[in-house]
């Protein structure tokens, strides 16, 4: 019974077209991205390195590949993605509240428990697809466009450099921690989604929220440090970077197979 309420759920959630709207933004974003980098990925890197010109020559060639471009996207696109979370997951029971069909749905022989259950897993499912779709298009587009090499991440006044075959389970993990990320977004906006009758509501108190704690983490301040920050979901959201910031030996050579929790 659980899996055919969720392919019902499945089916509702990509016969609407605001859907798609989030599928079409981020092709469009990266793509356009991606041709800025073309043209001036070498402004782009040497906004980041200006400091170094005078002590070593950048070799902008062998930092400008597919696998530094597909970080660049990530810094830039998955701080927004919530939003278009928050916009189908907002919907789940508010859109059925309001549209008189919960009320429906609450006489079928189906626990409510399978039914939360099921636009959650539905929910779920949108988000990995989602980031599949990010990745085929930021990850695999990228290498195709600019090719492989060692990845070179700026933290800072610090960089990484990560050697092109300890580089590709570090994409995988980091979009798997992401996934768990936005998948906490979706279960919180369908748990806002409970207490109205307009999908509105929901969503647009799930972006609220995400921009309240995220705020409070970026002030840096050491009352907040000391009790919001360290049990805000925002805090951890970002966690996906430390993937990419690898611990060093004394002589500072990266260590392989290492990773730094940035926050």
């Amino acid at each position: 019974m659980f899996f055919d309420v969720l392919r019902i759920e499945l089916f509702k959630v990509f016969r609407r077209p605001r859907t798609f709207i989030a599928f079409g933004a981020i092709a469009m974003i990266i793509l356009l991205i991606q041709f800025a980098l073309k043209v001036n990925g070498n402004e782009f890197i040497l906004f980041f390195t200006d400091s170094q010109t005078d002590t070593f020559e950048i070799p902008f060639a062998g930092i400008l590949n597919g696998y530094f471009v597909c970080v660049a996207v990530l810094h830039i696109i998955l701080v927004h993605v919530p939003l278009l979370v928050a916009l189908i997951a907002g919907d789940m029971i508010a859109g059925e509240a309001s549209g008189g069909t919960l009320r429906m749905l609450a006489t079928k022989p189906v626990t409510r428990a399978e039914l939360v259950l099921a636009k959650f897993a539905a929910s779920a499912v949108y988000v990995i697809l989602l980031l599949l779709w990010m990745a085929l298009f930021a990850l695999v587009g990228s290498l195709l466009l600019f090719g492989s090499n060692d990845l070179v991440v700026f933290k800072e006044t610090d960089l990484h450099i990560i050697s092109n075959t300890d580089v590709v389970w570090r994409f995988i993990a980091a979009f798997f921690f992401a996934a768990l990320a936005l998948i906490m977004i979706a279960a919180l906006s369908i748990l806002l989604s409970v207490f109205s009758d307009n999908s509105l509501g929901p969503i647009v108190a799930t972006v609220c929220i995400v921009i309240i704690f995220t705020i409070l983490q970026q002030l840096k301040v050491p009352v907040f440090e000391q009790t919001i920050n360290p049990w805000s979901f925002t805090t951890h959201m970002l966690g996906w970077k430390g993937f990419f910031y690898v611990e060093k030996t004394p002589e500072g050579v990266s260590i392989p197979g290492s990773i730094e929790n940035p926050v």
